[in-house]
């Protein structure tokens, strides 16, 4: 059985070292590691020049869901996971994952994780709950991307990417479709990675109550492809956006306290 690591970097050159040796030190595994570089201007070609198992390709993209797309196309895995350049797998974890995924008839594997500051401090761990539609589109996206296997052979090669057009939510959106096509999605009561929280996250950096517009107008942006999940894959009941929006409402809280049954229950 052989993995795929694709990272996609712009600019992580403080945490691309951290990132790249978690991948190095696995053992007992055949894997590569593509890193897909948008152009960065920091130290982080000569990191990766460190580490003689990498694969690296710096050349402009059009943001993050392009570069893994571009990692997706390379990948020769029989299982592919996009590991960021700000986050680590955990020790020893892809040995550990190979009795189970060799035995798996998912095409989506999906483990636990914790989260991790800048310096690297354990803050908070996570254990997912078995793939709920419902729960994965009405709550929130039930897999930490950095902590997914997908099958080559039924995801990438039948030729499912990330859509370009998302900034934030483009993992929330591919799993939500995968699990539309009839793809089987499955928990792994393994912890994979660290996903690392260090103020530009993505799906974080516009949180918070203000009163600038240009942070207004990006929180929107993202409330909006969460919006647009919801409306492509889950319960819409209305025309009127307004009386879908207090719906959305009602089915979060119980999406959520169906998530909690689900982690009860697995």
């Amino acid at each position: 059985m052989h993995f795929s690591i694709v990272t996609p970097s712009l600019n992580h050159g403080q945490f691309l070292e951290d990132c790249l040796s978690s991948v190095a030190s696995q053992r007992d595994v055949s894997l590569e590691h593509l890193v897909l570089d948008g152009g960065s201007s920091d130290e982080s070609e000569e990191i990766a020049a460190r580490f003689p198992g990498v694969e690296w390709l710096c050349e402009p993209d059009r943001g993050i869901s392009h570069a893994i797309n571009k990692g997706f196309g390379r990948a020769k895995g029989d299982w592919v996971m996009w590991l960021n350049a700000d986050d680590r797998l955990k020790d020893g974890v892809l040995a550990e994952l190979l009795g189970f995924l060799a035995s798996s008839s998912a095409d989506v594997c999906y483990g636990d994780w914790d989260f991790i500051d800048a310096s690297g401090r354990h803050l908070r761990s996570v254990s997912a709950a078995r793939w709920s539609n419902f729960a994965h589109i009405h709550h929130e996206c039930l897999i930490g991307s950095t902590a997914a296997f997908l099958r080559r052979s039924s995801v990438i090669d039948a030729g499912f990417r990330l859509r370009e057009d998302f900034r934030y939510v483009m993992d929330g959106e591919f799993y939500a479709r995968l699990a539309n096509a009839g793809l089987e999605l499955r928990h792994v009561p393994v912890k994979v990675a660290d996903f690392r929280m260090h103020g530009d996250n993505a799906s974080q950096r516009h949180l918070g109550r203000t009163r600038e517009m240009d942070r207004i107008m990006a929180a929107e942006r993202q409330h909006v492809e969460s919006r647009a999940i919801r409306r492509a894959y889950g319960v819409s009941l209305f025309q009127d956006p307004y009386l879908n929006g207090l719906m959305d409402g009602i089915l979060w809280v119980v999406a959520r306290v169906w998530k909690g049954v689900l982690k009860l229950v697995h």
